[in-house]
């Protein structure tokens, strides 16, 4: 005999499966999406002065080898303040930037200018030293003259195709960074706006960060792409357990509410991540996260994922390797840009 308990226990479990099968109807519809061909997909590299540097590389020689020997012809670099403008009101110092926007004209390739107090590579906030205990008005009014200064400085380079304004700056727990504002996120932007009118690229972490405040500001949106990490939280290696049709799905959904005119990876998994800079690991450390074989599945990986233009995130490490004898994953690379 069916008691009133296990009747309405009989209930609830046929009304959970209802809704189960339902959820994976909608991720299988959400998942479903235009996929490139191979030949269709264009790649880009994100390149650092910084961390060229903190390799101990000539890092004009690491950028140099992007053009003459990887073949790279789409760059994103970084207008780091901290170089730009060392000393509370003193002139600016232009040199390395201009050099390196002046080269990639040369190259006839295109840039991605990344612009803001939050900028790729750690410790992801590069504000000059001068403004580490001034109060959060100081900073912004700082803020916001620092890239009108830059941006009036470049508007007429046609190498440059695009602004990006911060570096994931809705990934706020990451990243030793002043306490995020969207208000004046929206600042930036519209003073970008009104002094240029080239699209704004705004970006997002893949993983761990819904997509919809970035993608509802963005021009371009760009969302990073990594498998393997490591946690300092959890002091372990973390592969993410997801399959390319998890970028499907949450474009997908994000594209309901927000609607950019293009998509692109802008940082793809391309180096080792450890507890420790990768350059203080082992080979079989930086194994864990990054490898020839690694480097080959994340392309594969990307291919699937319904985007077509990808920023590869590692040149450095790869010159770095190439320079100490292994050169196999910089020329692994060079099929991507030489085809």
């Amino acid at each position: 005999m069916i008691t009133l308990n296990m009747f309405f226990l009989l209930k609830f479990i046929k009304k959970a499966i209802f809704i189960f099968i339902i959820f994976l109807v909608l991720i299988f519809f959400f998942s479903l999406g235009h996929i490139p061909k191979k030949e269709e997909l264009e790649y880009g590299v994100t390149f650092s002065q910084k961390q060229a540097s903190d390799l101990g590389l000539d890092w004009k020689a690491v950028y140099s080898a992007m053009f003459d020997d990887l073949g790279a012809k789409k760059l994103r670099i970084s207008a780091y303040w901290d170089l730009l403008e060392k000393e509370e009101n003193a002139l600016y110092d232009w040199t390395d930037l201009d050099w390196q926007i002046n080269l990639a004209e040369e190259k006839e390739a295109e840039l991605i200018l990344a612009i803001g107090g939050r900028l790729p590579r750690w410790p992801e906030c590069h504000y000059p030293s001068w403004l580490q205990d001034a109060t959060q008005e100081k900073r912004e009014k700082a803020t916001l003259d620092y890239i009108e200064k830059t941006i009036l400085r470049y508007k007429d380079r046609s190498v440059i195709k695009a602004w990006q304004i911060e570096n994931e700056p809705f990934l706020k727990y990451f990243g030793e960074c002043p306490k995020f504002n969207s208000s004046f996120l929206d600042q930036e932007i519209a003073l970008v706006k009104s002094l240029d009118d080239r699209d704004i690229v705004i970006t997002d972490s893949g993983e761990l960060s819904l997509w919809v405040p970035a993608a509802k500001r963005a021009d371009i949106f760009g969302t990073t792409m990594y498998r393997d990490t490591y946690s300092g939280k959890l002091k372990r290696y973390i592969h993410y357990p997801i399959t390319p049709g998890f970028f499907r799905f949450k474009k997908n959904v994000t594209d309901l509410f927000a609607s950019p005119k293009k998509w692109m990876v802008i940082e793809m998994q391309g180096e080792p991540w450890g507890p420790k800079h990768f350059q203080y690991l082992s080979a079989k450390e930086r194994s864990k996260t990054m490898d020839l074989e690694k480097f080959k599945s994340m392309i594969e990986f990307s291919s699937q994922t319904g985007f077509q233009e990808f920023y590869l995130w590692g040149v450095e490490w790869w010159y770095w390797e190439k320079e100490k004898g292994d050169s196999a994953i910089w020329n692994e690379a060079k099929k991507l840009y030489k085809k």
